[in-house]
């Protein structure tokens, strides 16, 4: 448990993991200070980071950093953090994203309200803010994701809560029953696609996902895995590789297969640069010799899940709109 935090007064607890985040981890922890919602706690897990950034944290009774020896991932880091608190509600913050004051209050706020398993943040393009980052992850019948409205205007997001495919993990909030019930995010992702196979199951499983527009955050993206040549392509096209043959609904396969194939071939081939190329057919080469345990997991997979949720038409992959649903009663 976090020093100076109690189960009685902790209604969420604030994951932010991080790897060589720089200066930003200092503006992302003042951010969460200064949220009006007064009943958090906050873990910041350090992946092995070499920047010793995080040893400017301030100190707060409600706030503790965790240090790791090794680079678990982000994805086993986020579900070793939320293990250390009981609070009902865990909520995942970047260390490159900036929450508004009122964040907090919003993401629970519509959690119960709409009774939500997961709910997502307006993400803005933090030095543009007049750009959406994301509005929530948008899930396509080829087994293609991508965050909803990237790098198009403010406009193009909603206006009020929504149901969305899935919240992007970048500053989403998650109910701890369905997070634990679930078995959190997949770790042998290490990072990337893992908050959108999470997304995944909490629809095959019946739940519910929402966007909250209220709640807006400012985001930078990739701050850390960036600076890695090919760490992204590998992990994404691995990872969604991966996605696809453990959750995409049986009877949704005689459409989604060929799409798929269609969609992986075009992506392979369009990449325009060597390093890119090879990130990506390393990861599709990982991910096809990898294929086993997932395709084995399929047994635990519903054969259907609700269509309108995702994206049908190959053009709006390319176009990255957002796409979301008015919230079920």
């Amino acid at each position: 448990m976090p020093k100076g935090s109690s189960d009685e007064t902790a209604d969420v607890v604030v994951v932010v993991v991080t790897y060589n985040p720089g200066e930003h981890i200092l503006r992302c922890i003042s951010a969460v200070l200064a949220q009006t919602y007064t009943r958090w706690e906050a873990i910041v897990w350090d992946n092995a980071s070499t920047d010793r950034a995080v040893e400017a944290a301030p100190s707060d009774p409600r706030l503790s950093v965790v240090c790791s020896p090794v680079n678990l991932g982000f994805a086993a880091a986020c579900n070793r953090a939320a293990k250390m608190s009981k609070a009902p509600y865990i909520a995942l913050l970047n260390p490159d994203a900036f929450p508004e004051a009122d964040w907090l209050e919003k993401l629970v706020s519509a959690a119960r309200i709409f009774r939500a398993d997961a709910v997502g943040s307006l993400q803005l393009v933090d030095d543009d803010p007049g750009l959406l980052d994301g509005a929530g992850d948008c899930m396509s019948v080829a087994g293609i994701a991508w965050r909803g409205g990237y790098r198009q205007t403010v406009s193009c997001g909603p206006v009020q809560a929504v149901e969305i495919f899935s919240p992007c993990a970048a500053a989403a909030l998650y109910r701890r029953d369905t997070f634990e019930r679930l078995g959190g995010l997949e770790e042998r992702f290490f990072c990337y696609y893992e908050d959108v196979d999470l997304g995944f199951r909490i629809q095959l499983s019946g739940g519910r996902c929402i966007l909250e527009p209220k709640a807006v955050v400012r985001h930078i993206g990739s701050a850390s895995s960036s600076k890695i040549n090919g760490f992204a392509e590998y992990h994404g096209t691995r990872n969604r590789l991966w996605t696809f043959m453990r959750d995409m609904p049986l009877l949704l396969m005689p459409i989604a297969l060929p799409l798929h194939v269609l969609t992986t071939l075009h992506v392979l081939l369009r990449s325009h640069t060597p390093e890119l190329r090879d990130a990506r057919w390393r990861g599709f080469r990982d991910g096809w010799r990898g294929r086993h345990p997932w395709l084995s997991e399929r047994r635990m997979t519903p054969i259907w899940m609700r269509p309108s949720i995702l994206v049908w038409s190959p053009l709006e992959i390319r176009r990255r709109r957002p796409k979301y649903l008015s919230i079920r009663t």
